[in-house]
């Protein structure tokens, strides 16, 4: 985890953060994580204790020498709300800094209506209401798309149907909360960073298959978002000369191959789905054994085996984790990765390990949540303004009136 920067207020938030991802931590366990003296980190701690957004837990196991006693959070430190955003609905999750989720719901809405904007501000402003009552730090939102800076939040999204849209700008105007919007797969990849396996390795690979395929890119810690925040929109790498139409508007794209459209659409052509069927039936006929079934998702398997296996020769991660709606039939999807991946890898590559990990709407929720729970660690980067903001309410007693 990135280290906080020396000003007070910053590592206050940053102590907040580090307990609520860890669980619990001695003083000592936060001084070293956040290189900080432990005689600061004392006072930091005593503050934060007086304050009401701390308080002392059970002494830590002793391995011999005196018995530390572990610090966790208040109950009054703060809440995040997280909000995934899809064509036809939106997944809400109310949160602790470390990513428990509280309560959780989905609403009905239309991505390409003219008042999606001020819909969206309706929604979540519903879910706030009706809440505990405890201080919101922030609201994180994902979307399936390219985001130009979580802090601005400027959306362009093809399978939304969205260009240029003030998405962050107007949240954060109408519900008076400070509002981080990120692609969801970056998303995704920050709260593999914080409460995933992720926590363990400082460059890893994160690739979703669902609606979409993406990938979310870790390096030294940090999610690489690229100049104009597309980075990892793999889905839209060519796979073929030609092929389907995409959403993107280009042919041939990989995820017009092995999206969930294209395998619905697929399934039904060949008869093993009803013309109405879902995804959920073409799973449900593989997993009775349907041979036809079982092969469309071992074809898909293969060309996203050998596109993964390129990300990981040019980045060379420690981990690759797999995860979206997908891995729900990834049984069946395994046959065809696996062996595709390992033949495109050179030998050196070959053993690195393949985590999976299914990840429903509320997985997806929570991921946006992890964006307001990051702020703390990266104190400038993409989340500028609106990341100053988390941690200020992060770092306001309890009782305090919580400023903009």
């Amino acid at each position: 985890m990135s280290r906080p920067s020396g000003n007070a207020d910053v590592t206050r938030s940053a102590i907040l953060a580090f307990l609520g991802t860890s669980g619990g931590a001695s003083r000592a366990d936060l001084a070293r994580g956040l290189g900080v003296s432990p005689a600061l980190m004392t006072q930091f701690v005593k503050d934060l204790i007086s304050d009401g957004l701390v308080r002392e837990l059970a002494m830590s196991p002793s391995n011999g020498g005196r018995p530390a006693r572990l610090l966790g959070l208040a109950a009054s430190a703060g809440r995040v709300v997280g909000m995934k955003v899809a064509n036809d609905h939106v997944a809400l999750v109310e949160t602790e800094l470390g990513g428990q989720v509280l309560r959780a719901e989905s609403q009905p809405f239309n991505a390409s209506s003219v008042t999606f904007l001020s819909a969206l501000v309706e929604l979540v402003r519903a879910f706030r209401d009706s809440g505990s009552g405890a201080p919101i730090l922030g609201v994180g939102v994902g979307v399936p798309g390219s985001v130009d800076a979580q802090g601005s939040g400027v959306v362009d999204s093809s399978l939304l149907g969205w260009r240029q849209a003030p998405l962050g700008a107007v949240l954060s105007r109408e519900l008076g909360v400070p509002v981080l919007v990120e692609n969801n797969v970056n998303a995704l990849a920050v709260a593999e960073r914080l409460y995933g396996p992720g926590r363990d390795h400082a460059d890893f690979l994160v690739v979703t298959i669902g609606e979409g395929v993406g990938a979310g890119f870790v390096t030294g810690g940090t999610v690489v978002r690229g100049s104009r925040g597309g980075a990892g929109e793999i889905g839209h790498i060519a796979a073929v000369t030609g092929g389907p139409l995409c959403t993107c508007g280009n042919r041939g794209c990989i995820e017009a191959l092995i999206g969930e459209a294209a395998l619905v659409a697929q399934a039904r052509r060949s008869g093993v789905i009803q013309p109405a069927g879902t995804v959920a039936d073409l799973q449900a006929e593989a997993d009775r054994g349907n041979p036809m079934a079982q092969d469309i998702f071992s074809e898909a398997g293969q060309p996203l085996g050998r596109i993964v296996a390129g990300l990981v020769q040019v980045l060379d991660p420690e981990i690759v984790i797999v995860s979206g709606e997908g891995t729900l039939a990834w049984s069946h999807w395994k046959a065809g990765f696996e062996q595709a991946f390992r033949a495109a890898l050179t030998s050196d590559r070959r053993s690195v390990p393949v985590i999976v990990e299914s990840w429903d709407d509320e997985g997806w929720a929570r991921g946006a949540a992890a964006l307001v729970a990051s702020t703390p660690f990266y104190s400038g980067e993409s989340s500028g303004e609106q990341g100053r903001r988390v941690r200020a309410r992060l770092s306001t007693p309890v009782g305090e009136v919580i400023g903009s």
